[in-house]
């Protein structure tokens, strides 16, 4: 059984890796600290003039925190996916919840409209979900193509059994794309455990900064934060490394 191999980026440098690699797709996002935030209309246009033979979907979320978007919020997504779309991205990584945990179906029909016709996927806000199975069906009923979770866990491999019935219920109306700590060493597993044809993962080391003037006092983030002179980057031979892995 082939798969197929998403790699979540955060610059057109980690494209280009996953290009060279032989993924598929990358989901293009700004600040992974956060779990993925909307990328600037630059980065996009960067991204999809860099790359020639992976395809590029762009994840639309303003903030961190929750999934409960107000209106303004939601026109913001809504100009985000038309401008997105216009740039020329390949698919939207959309995500909105009520309350109460349910799909927010009225402001996913909206980011599907706006999409205009692109694949849609349905971002791990799906694993906050009060009920994963009533919101299988409505992402199914609303036309979305795949939803990407861990299966309500910390990590793809405790959240596999959830996993598997969610792609034994999908079958063919809705792919389900595990993704959330794989690696090199738990890939083969989660394949193995789930069934799912498409997985998602990030493959990034560590690598310094080039400046050689460095100030160690300020920092530019909150408290929590990593080293100021400390980038992660995404690396081919880590993604090489997992889809090898994986068989």
């Amino acid at each position: 059984m082939s798969l197929t191999y998403e790699i979540c980026i955060d610059s057109v440098a980690g494209a280009l890796a996953a290009e060279r690699a032989g993924a598929h797709r990358v989901e293009l996002c700004a600040a992974l600290f956060e779990g993925g935030l909307t990328p600037s209309l630059g980065t996009i246009r960067a991204t999809l003039s860099a790359v020639s033979s992976i395809r590029v979907h762009v994840i639309i979320r303003p903030r961190g925190g929750d999934f409960i978007f107000d209106e303004h919020e939601v026109a913001a997504m809504e100009h985000d996916v038309a401008l997105a779309r216009e740039a020329g991205a390949h698919g939207m990584v959309i995500g909105a919840l009520t309350a109460a945990g349910g799909i927010d179906r009225p402001v996913t029909e909206r980011l599907i409209a706006a999409a205009g016709g692109l694949p849609v996927t349905f971002h791990r806000a799906f694993d906050m979900a009060a009920d994963p199975f009533a919101a299988l069906e409505t992402l199914v009923d609303l036309g979305v193509h795949r939803v990407l979770t861990s299966g309500q866990e910390v990590s793809v491999l405790e959240g596999a059994p959830l996993i598997a019935e969610l792609v034994r219920r999908a079958g063919e109306r809705i792919a389900v794309m595990p993704g959330g700590g794989i690696t090199e060493r738990n890939v083969a597993r989660v394949v193995e455990a789930t069934g799912a044809r498409e997985i998602h993962f990030a493959a990034l080391s560590e690598e310094a900064s080039p400046a050689v003037h460095r100030n160690p006092h300020p920092f530019m983030g909150g408290e929590l934060r990593r080293p100021e002179y400390q980038r992660l980057v995404t690396t081919t031979g880590g993604i090489t490394a997992v889809i090898g892995a994986a068989g």
